[in-house]
């Protein structure tokens, strides 16, 4: 199977990191990833109800992506992306699907190549703390078989919709809750220890939070502020999933807010603490675009900032995502970059930050030349390419500042294109298919070119 050649593969050899001093030890790599976390989330992406200071840190004294997508519009596509390199036109993980067999989110298998597996082979500690998403505990998918020495948190999709749930995992073993304790505190408190344990040689930390994600849930102080911001809420209730109704959602979406951005406080505090915070490259982003569920207002909030669109969606309202990226020494203090990359880019871009071969046939580009300063050798891609199966089937394309959509594929594989120029028009607003049909062709052209069929995902 062509799909399987392309996801199956081995390290190739080490090569020398040519950014690196010969006397430079390799850096850390903390990849911390917001669950539904909209573009314009934060105050340093134009976010005006509130603040997030210690977030903001990283683009004042980092780079700020302005052109960065998510690997698709929900969750394990986009972590499927992330993780393999490989957009959702050939990964093997393409939607959210429960597999019955399994008895578990729809897994990767054993032997993909991962970016936890690269940075094993290459001698790192890694470590993921949060929600998985793309296997179940001890079987097909989990983490320990693709990479990854320790994992605690959520293995599944819907276990992770309440943040007081009966239980996680700590790696395989199950670990009962009281139902009252807060599990971003617990997720938060394991992420911490394992920079504290391994911080005497190189780690690797993905720290996918929840947050925030529905359901709209936080500790209550964190909420009793708000509440005095947005009393005219304070009778409305909401429930989402499994969770406990909530009263008030939209001031608990800013109580989440400073929770999470109290926990990138904390990581930055960790690292100075163990001096490392000079060898370490913090990147942080979020899966996809914002929910409007279990009573979060993100039309309140102008969560898509100046995009169209909701999770679900391939207007960049549904895909573009905010990507802050800190490496002190390394990338220059509050840059703002518009180079055009995706989720499918970060192996590449670890392979060449460790020196490692980056393997064939992958659909990402290294983007640390951007980080670096070094935009004259960046590359870049011809195009980024999406496909969803929900909602009718939705396929998508950016060529250029050039964007692609067909909807309603599942009753027509080859139905009409919309095109929509993002560098006049980035609410994608005005279909200009008509005056300009050479540009319909070329998106009819990419979107039968990137990508394979897929056994287990299909348009109908």
């Amino acid at each position: 199977m062509f799909l399987k050649k392309l996801i199956f593969g081995t390290l190739l050899g080490i090569l020398p990191a040519v950014f690196l001093s010969a006397d430079e030890p390799r850096p850390n790599v903390i990849f911390i990833l917001c669950d539904d976390l909209g573009y314009g989330d934060l105050s340093c992406f134009g976010q005006k109800k509130f603040q997030t200071p210690m977030i903001d840190s990283l683009a004042t004294e980092g780079m700020k992506f302005t052109q960065f997508y998510a690997g698709s519009t929900v969750c394990a596509p986009s972590r499927c992306a992330l993780m393999t390199g490989f957009h959702t036109g050939h990964g093997y993980v393409r939607g959210n699907k429960w597999n019955d067999k399994n008895q578990s989110d729809h897994p990767l298998p054993e032997d993909t190549l991962t970016v936890a597996k690269i940075f094993r082979q290459a001698g790192y500690a890694t470590g993921m703390f949060g929600k998985w998403g793309l296997g179940r505990p001890g079987g097909e998918g989990s983490p320990d078989k693709l990479g990854f020495d320790e994992f605690f948190g959520y293995y599944g999709q819907a276990a992770a919709h309440n943040y007081y749930p009966p239980a996680l995992f700590d790696n395989e073993n199950e670990i009962k809750l009281d139902g009252k304790t807060y599990s971003h505190d617990l997720i938060e408190e394991k992420a911490l220890a394992f920079i504290r344990a391994n911080h005497e040689k190189p780690f690797f930390c993905y720290f996918p939070v929840t947050i925030p994600h529905a359901a709209m849930q936080v500790p209550e102080e964190y909420v009793a502020p708000w509440r005095k911001v947005f009393p005219e809420f304070e009778n409305v209730q909401a429930q989402y999933s499994s969770a406990a109704v909530v009263r008030n959602p939209v001031a608990a979406f800013p109580g989440m807010m400073t929770r999470l951005d109290e926990t990138v406080g904390k990581v930055r505090a960790l690292l100075e603490e163990l001096g490392i915070a000079e060898n370490t490259i913090i990147m942080f982003t979020s899966d996809n675009g914002p929910h409007h569920e279990g009573g979060h207002r993100s039309d309140l909030f102008q969560s898509f900032g100046p995009l169209q669109g909701y999770k679900r969606d391939l207007t960049d309202g549904g895909i573009r995502v905010p990507m802050l990226v800190c490496w002190p020494g390394k990338v220059e203090k509050g840059t703002v970059n518009e180079h055009v990359g995706a989720f499918w880019d970060f192996l590449p871009t670890v392979c060449e930050i460790l020196g490692v071969e980056t393997p064939e046939g992958l659909d990402g580009v290294s983007f640390l030349p951007t980080m670096v300063g070094d935009g004259e050798n960046q590359k870049t891609h011809e195009y980024l390419y999406w496909e969803f199966y929900e909602e009718g089937g939705k396929i998508a394309a950016r060529w250029g500042d050039y964007k692609g959509i067909r909807l309603n594929v599942n009753k027509n594989r080859l139905g009409p294109i919309a095109v929509y120029d993002l560098a006049n028009d980035l609410k994608e607003m005005t279909n200009i298919a008509e005056e300009r049909p050479e540009l319909v062709e070329k998106f009819g052209e990419i979107f039968l070119r990137a990508r394979t069929e897929s056994e287990d995902f299909r348009f109908k």
